[in-house]
């Protein structure tokens, strides 16, 4: 049976190339990075060239740069140790965010005692930076400020140099999820201060289970995981070699090839969009495509005895696709992005179509005529 894989805001595929680089490591680099011997040093110049490479791409320093298991660890790092060690007292984020954020801001709320407040939203979804201003504006207690770089369930974008133009003016802290944008679009933090942003392999055909944070040098903040002095005494544990190896060539090979996947993944998802519209006349395209991450495209179809089965019968059909972020899949509640949407039809249900370099026009075509027969 034909197998249609459009879930890459979930995860994506590793490349060939990152499991050759990892299997070698495994064979060659049994060492812990931590011992002083000759399998320990060359352990530790295995993860400090990764370190290079990855600070290289967004314009970091190498001591700016910490491995994390992943994009959830880093959010609630940055967020966590900029209350607990910064005197952050108020953070302005989205009801929009993904849970590892919004269940964070809830955690510092309970427990802390931290305001937290919510930017409005554009009928896109898309943060309101007037609004943004506005509430960088009304307080003058210590402030950061947590939007994510692109939706991960529809794709809406916030411009990083415009937010980061705003929490310099105003003295706030700025941290930002770029999870779901991190070798698909240029970072550069030695031109945009951004205080905290967060990167996961897997997001770009890398390992999972691994991932990094940014942390400007000028944020002094103590480790988020006890143990030992690993990570320059910010994480301690022993590192994940082979998924810190991996990750790096992944990103490596992301931005090698961004200007080949790029417009080829843009195409797919434009033609994805052409189809569903010609063919299901009531469909809604939420977000903002055009303006959007280039990868993803969200889909809510009308309310139909049919509709309800949908996500089942498309796996069904060899399809996978979700109806919101990977991390919400076992709930009953439906997606809290699609919620927040201003005059967004409720009863509809959407699909959440995210794709990569990988994926074809044709697989396109098998995907509409499968949902021909689910929903006409």
């Amino acid at each position: 049976m034909k197998q249609v894989f459009f879930d890459n805001a979930a995860t994506t595929p590793m490349l060939d190339e990152v499991i050759e680089t990892m299997v070698d490591a495994m064979r060659q680099n049994n060492g812990n990075p931590s011992s002083i011997h000759a399998e320990g040093r060359r352990a530790r110049a295995a993860v400090e060239q990764a370190r290079k490479q990855i600070a290289k791409h967004i314009g970091a320093s190498i001591g700016e740069i910490f491995f994390t298991s992943g994009g959830t660890e880093s959010n609630n790092m940055a967020l966590k140790c900029a209350v607990r060690d910064l005197g952050v007292q108020r953070i302005i984020s989205a009801a929009t965010e993904h849970h590892c954020v919004l269940h964070s801001l809830e955690a510092l709320t309970r427990e802390r005692g931290v305001e937290v407040v919510f930017v409005n939203l554009e009928p896109s979804g898309r943060p309101d930076l007037l609004h943004l201003e506005q509430l960088l504006q009304q307080s003058d207690r210590k402030t950061l400020v947590s939007l994510m770089h692109a939706n991960n369930e529809i794709g809406v974008m916030i411009d990083l140099d415009t937010v980061s133009s705003l929490c310099v003016t105003y003295g706030a802290y700025f941290h930002s999820d770029t999870v779901q944008t991190m070798g698909f679009f240029p970072m550069d933090v030695s031109k945009t201060k951004i205080s905290f942003l967060a990167g996961s392999a897997h997001k770009f055909h890398g390992p999972k289970g691994i991932g990094f944070i940014y942390i400007n040098s000028d944020n002094l903040i103590q480790p988020y995981i006890d143990g030992g002095a690993q990570e320059r005494n910010m994480r301690g544990g022993t590192e994940n070699l082979y998924g810190i190896i991996g990750l790096a060539k992944a990103l490596e090979l992301a931005y090698a090839n961004v200007e080949t996947w790029r417009p080829h993944t843009t195409a797919v998802r434009d033609y994805l969009r052409a189809q569903l519209q010609a063919n299901f006349p009531d469909v809604l395209i939420n977000g903002d495509p055009d303006q959007g991450h280039y990868k993803l495209l969200s889909a809510s179809f009308p309310p139909s005895s049919r509709s309800e089965m949908l996500l089942f019968n498309l796996d069904i059909a060899g399809i996978r696709v979700s109806g919101g972020s990977a991390c919400s899949s076992g709930s009953n509640v439906g997606s809290h992005v699609i919620a927040a949407l201003p005059a967004h039809p409720q009863e509809y249900t959407t699909i959440r179509f995210s794709l990569s370099h990988l994926n074809t026009k044709e697989e396109v075509d098998f995907v509409v005529e499968k949902l021909k027969t689910c929903l006409i």
